[in-house]
């Protein structure tokens, strides 16, 4: 199922027929099962005693070098990050720049290093302007949620790793339901903040429910924090699924893309939250 995270579902090797796709792949490249017929002893004896092929010689996707691809992403955010913490106005450059990757990214067949890189490091910018002009309202809450998105990662890919969480149909059409709805509300908020309805900080978020002092802001957030792990443990189950089918090595890149994408959007969310509940005191 590779429908949760476009950085996924956009990728051929991720999808139902993807098995089909990577032979075809393959086959175009010329790549075709090493034959041991007519080979002699001493040519049999060479074979195996060579270094066993890694994934440059195979061009099969493997979770060593899809790691690596998500570091030098990761590490691209990390520096963009630390440029609009000292500049917080490129947060908006950032956020237009990202987001015109992230469709180019998206529609994309075949990925690209240089344009998931680009992405990140614009991501990086909107993140760090973002957290910069949180932090001067809310001393250390970067901190916070920094932590805090670290801690439900790792705590996700733990708990996927154990075999203990895993995806299912029932619940990948709840959190396809979930995010419709919350991506209705969100554009439902923008409007009547930009129009004037609501002057709250973060508008309807910042309504109490009904009967209690509970900002809506803080009980969507930690929903919407569940529906962003869980699209962690998709974007684990996308990445397992290329290694088994051996998808061509390059897609290690949009693994990296959709891991970006999702730990972003995490961040984000928890920082909103965080902001909502020190707001409220």
């Amino acid at each position: 199922m590779a429908f949760s995270n476009p950085g996924f579902s956009s990728s051929p090797a991720f999808s139902e027929k993807g098995a089909a796709v990577i032979r075809q792949e393959r086959a175009a490249a010329g790549q075709r099962p090493v034959e041991y017929n007519g080979m002699t002893a001493e040519q049999l004896q060479d074979l195996y005693t060579q270094p066993a092929a890694g994934p440059v010689e195979t061009d099969r996707m493997t979770y060593e070098d899809t790691i690596v691809k998500t570091v030098i992403a990761f590490a691209l955010v990390a520096v963009g990050a630390a440029v609009g913490w000292f500049i917080p106005a490129l947060a908006f450059v950032g956020a237009i720049a990202g987001f015109v990757l992230a469709l180019v990214n998206i529609f994309k067949k075949r990925p690209s290093a240089g344009l998931v890189l680009a992405y990140s490091a614009a991501q990086g910018l909107f993140v760090g302007g973002i957290s910069a002009i949180f932090e001067q309202i809310y001393p250390g809450i970067a901190v916070q949620a920094l932590l805090g998105t670290g801690s439900v990662f790792v705590v996700t890919l733990l708990l996927f790793k154990s075999g203990k969480v895993r995806e299912s149909a029932k619940a990948t059409k709840i959190f396809m339901v979930a995010m419709v709805g919350y991506a209705l509300f969100s554009l439902v908020n923008v409007g009547l903040m930009l129009f004037g309805v609501n002057d709250q900080p973060f508008g309807l978020r910042s309504e109490p429910i009904p009967g209690t002092n509970i900002p809506i802001g803080a009980a969507l957030g930690v929903l919407v924090i569940l529906m962003a792990a869980y699209s962690l443990v998709l974007d684990f189950t996308n990445i397992k699924t290329g290694v088994e089918r051996g998808a061509p090595r390059i897609y290690g890149w949009s693994a990296a893309f959709g891991l970006v994408m999702t730990v972003v959007w995490l961040y984000v969310e928890i920082l909103r939250l965080l902001a909502i509940l020190r707001g409220n005191d």
